[in-house]
């Protein structure tokens, strides 16, 4: 299970590379479905994953000049209370099958909202574009916020959102800010929100920091080389089957 660990780094590092999302819409569903964890172990080691493996890709952002701050802030205003309000309801209440179904239809929404986000990225900057008039700047820092709480819950629940459903709330409230600075002010904005969403679930015994360290020894030379080919394949084609495998996975797990 070992190797079938680094095997499975690996392949999600390789479409996180390609793609630059996917990385905990994939890994969840597999930690449940291929080894056997339970949910609330499944997203603790996901949120650990995500923290790690993003924190390069924000330090490379960083010394590139692509995250605007000021918009990261203001998702982590919202973002980082609502990650420690859920994870201190968690505690309050304790993992119980009540909590168990929660954590899987959460899983299930977030998957099929990741794979809507994706199929109709080209069209989120558009949209953004035309609401841009009925959102002036100081009811837009609201909506920033407010969408970093949507985020901490959702990503707190499930280890998804704050990547491909980030980029999304990004491209609808900033329309105009150039691509590559969405990309890395999103990931900037998911490195501290995944590491202390992943602390609380550590907190509660919900890491599986073996299987952690196998997934990670995969998945470095994975995302190296999905970068490498992202000049080689059509991104029309990595989005189609990216959107096919997050609706199966989310459909599964509300089933």
């Amino acid at each position: 299970m070992d190797w079938m660990a680094v095997l499975s780094g690996f392949g999600v590092g390789a479409i996180v590379g390609l793609t630059g999302v996917g990385g905990g819409s994939l890994m969840t569903p597999m930690l449940i479905g291929v080894f056997g964890l339970a949910p609330a172990v499944a997203i603790g080691t996901d949120l650990w994953f995500a923290a790690l493996t993003k924190s390069g890709g924000s330090w490379v952002h960083h010394k590139l000049g692509h995250v605007h701050y000021r918009v990261a802030g203001l998702l982590l205003a919202g973002s980082l209370p609502a990650t420690l309000v859920t994870i201190a309801l968690m505690h309050f209440t304790g993992i119980t099958k009540t909590w168990a179904g929660a954590l899987s239809v959460a899983l299930g929404v977030a998957l099929l909202l990741t794979a809507v986000s994706v199929a109709c990225k080209p069209v989120w900057n558009r949209v953004g574009l035309r609401l841009e008039q009925w959102i002036p700047p100081g009811r837009r820092d609201t909506l920033t916020i407010a969408s970093g709480v949507l985020l901490g819950v959702l990503v707190s629940l499930s280890s998804i959102g704050a990547g491909a459903i980030g980029a999304t709330l990004l491209l609808l409230l900033y329309p105009r800010l150039p691509a590559h600075r969405v990309v890395g002010t999103d990931i900037a904005h998911a490195v501290p929100l995944t590491l202390l969403a992943g602390i609380g679930h550590a907190s509660l015994g919900n890491v599986e920091w073996e299987l952690l360290a196998a997934l990670l020894l995969g998945s470095l030379p994975g995302i190296w080389l999905g970068a490498r080919m992202t000049k080689s394949m059509p991104e029309r084609v990595v989005r189609g089957v990216l959107c096919v495998s997050l609706l199966g996975a989310g459909l599964k797990v509300l089933s």
